[in-house]
C-alpha cells in the first residue's frame, strides 16, 4: 500500500460515538469512508441527520460528503485501514473492561486482509495494543503480525461539549507496528488535522503518553480537592485562596469538584492495573483517585451537616440536584459522579429530584435509575445542590433558584457559579 497513492485507501471507522463520529465527519470531507456501528438507532440517528452527543452538528454532517453509515459488516470488507474508536470503561471492581475493545478488534479480523492496517484510538495501558488486541488479530484472521498485517495506536484527544478544542486543532500522536507503517499512519492524520502531529517512536510510547495526559490532570485536582477539604475546615473560602495563588505566573489553575467522564475518572486506572501487573504498586495516583471518587461523599457530608444547623431534618427533606452530567454544557452522563451526591442522599431517605437540560431523560433513566425532572416546583425543596455549572444555571439569577427552596432551605454552590454571598455554601 503506497502512502501517497490516496485512492487505495479504503478507510473504516469502528465506533461512532464522541470520537469516532468527529474522526469520520472530517475524514469523510476529503476522501470515502464508512462508519460502523454495532447500534442500528445509532446508525438511524445519524443517516437522518441527527447527533445526539452533539459533538457534530448537522451542518458538519452534511458537509462529509463522501461518509456513509452501517452495522453491516460485509460493507467494511472492501476497507483496508481500520480505525478503532469504541469505548474502554472500568469494571465495578475499576478493573480495565476491554470487552468492547476485543470485541471489536474479532470483527475487524473476521474482514482483515493481507496489507491491511488497524489503527486502536480507545484509551488503554501501555502495551494493550500488540498484547491484547494484535493476538484476537491473529488468531481470527489467521494472518501474521507485522509480515501479513499491521497495527498503529493515535489516541483520541477529544474533549466531550469543548467546541474550541474540535478534533482538527488539537495535535495528533501518532504510531505504528513499523517504521513504514508508523509514516503511513501519520501522513493519513495530516490529512484532517490543522495543528499536526507528533510521530511517537513506539506504539507502546503513544500508549503510555495518552493515560498519563489523564493522570495529570486527575493528581492536580486531588490536589486541589485535598485543599479544598482544608480550607474548608478553617472557615477559609477555597476560591478566595486559588484567586490569590493564581496571580503568580506558574500556579496551575485547578478547580475542585467532582471528576467524573469517561476519561479523568477512568484512565488512570488502566495504569495502575498495568503498574501492579509488572510488580509496581501506585502511590499517589491511587491515593488522588481515592480522594477525587470520594468527593461525592464529602459533598454531602458537608450539606448535612449545614442543614443540620438549620435544624432541617434529613429523613423525608426534598432536595433538588442542578445538573447530571459529568460536566458542563455537555450531555454526556458516562461515569458522572453527580450520581454519588444522589445515592448518599438517598441514604439519608431523602427525597431527590434532578433536573439537567442538556442531558437525555430516558438515558438517565436507564443508566442509573433517575426520574429526570423538566423544571422545579416553587417553594418545594429544603436545600439545592448546583452540581453542574450549565451556562443555563449561570443565566438563571439567584432570586430564581432561591423561589424552589422553602423559607429556611440551602443553597449548595459546588462549581461556584455564584458570588459566596448569594449562596449559603460552597465547595
Amino acid at each position: 500500500m503506497e502512502s501517497g497513492n490516496n485512492k487505495q485507501i479504503n478507510l473504516a471507522i469502528v465506533g461512532l460515538g464522541y470520537v469516532g463520529l468527529p474522526l469520520a465527519v472530517e475524514f469523510g470531507k476529503k476522501r470515502s469512508v464508512i462508519g460502523f456501528d454495532i447500534n442500528q438507532d445509532r446508525i438511524d440517528e445519524l443517516s437522518s441527520g441527527k447527533d445526539h452527543t452533539l459533538e457534530v452538528t448537522a451542518k458538519e454532517l452534511s458537509e462529509a460528503k463522501h461518509l456513509t453509515f452501517t452495522t453491516n459488516t460485509d460493507e467494511i470488507k472492501k476497507c483496508n485501514v481500520f480505525i478503532v474508536t469504541v469505548p474502554t470503561p472500568i469494571d465495578a471492581h475499576k478493573r480495565p473492561d476491554l470487552t468492547p475493545l476485543l470485541k471489536a478488534s474479532h470483527l475487524i479480523a473476521g474482514v482483515l486482509k493481507k496489507g491491511d492496517i488497524v489503527i486502536y484510538e480507545s484509551t488503554v495501558y501501555p502495551g494493550c495494543t500488540e498484547e491484547d488486541c494484535v493476538p484476537v488479530l491473529e488468531k481470527v484472521s489467521g494472518l501474521t503480525f507485522n509480515v501479513d498485517f499491521f497495527a498503529g495506536y493515535s489516541p483520541e484527544r477529544i474533549n466531550p461539549g469543548d467546541k474550541e478544542h474540535r478534533l482538527p486543532n488539537i495535535k495528533k500522536v501518532t504510531s505504528g507496528s513499523t517504521k513504514e507503517i508508523a509514516i503511513f499512519i501519520d501522513t493519513l492524520y495530516k490529512e484532517i488535522i490543522v495543528a499536526g502531529t507528533h510521530l511517537a517512536s513506539s506504539i507502546k510510547v503513544a500508549e503510555a503518553a495518552k493515560v498519563i495526559e489523564n493522570t495529570q490532570r486527575d493528581v492536580n485536582i486531588a490536589l486541589i480537592n485535598e485543599l479544598a477539604i482544608i480550607f474548608n475546615k478553617m472557615g477559609i473560602d477555597t476560591e478566595d485562596v486559588l484567586a490569590a495563588a493564581g496571580t503568580k505566573w506558574n500556579f496551575l489553575p485547578f478547580k475542585p469538584g467532582l471528576v467524573g467522564g469517561h476519561c479523568i475518572g477512568v484512565d488512570p486506572y488502566y495504569l495502575t492495573h498495568k503498574a501492579e501487573a509488572i510488580g509496581y504498586h501506585p502511590q499517589i495516583i491511587l491515593s488522588g483517585r481515592r480522594l477525587n471518587d470520594g468527593m461525592g461523599g464529602y459533598v454531602v457530608s458537608q450539606f448535612v451537616k449545614a442543614m443540620t444547623k438549620k435544624r432541617i431534618h434529613m429523613d423525608g427533606s426534598h432536595i433538588l440536584v442542578m445538573g447530571f452530567a459529568f460536566k458542563e454544557n455537555c450531555p454526556d452522563i458516562r461515569n458522572t459522579r453527580v450520581i454519588d451526591i444522589i445515592n448518599e442522599l438517598h441514604d439519608y431517605n431523602v427525597n431527590v429530584d434532578v433536573m439537567d437540560p442538556w442531558c437525555n431523560a430516558e438515558e438517565a433513566k436507564k443508566e442509573y435509575g433517575i426520574n429526570m425532572i423538566n423544571s422545579p416546583s416553587i417553594g418545594k425543596y429544603d436545600g439545592i445542590i448546583l452540581a453542574v455549572a450549565h451556562r443555563e444555571f449561570r443565566l438563571m439569577k439567584i432570586d430564581v433558584i432561591r423561589s424552589f427552596l422553602k423559607e429556611n432551605g440551602i443553597i449548595y454552590d459546588l462549581k461556584h457559579i455564584f458570588p459566596l454571598d448569594q449562596v449559603n455554601m460552597r465547595l
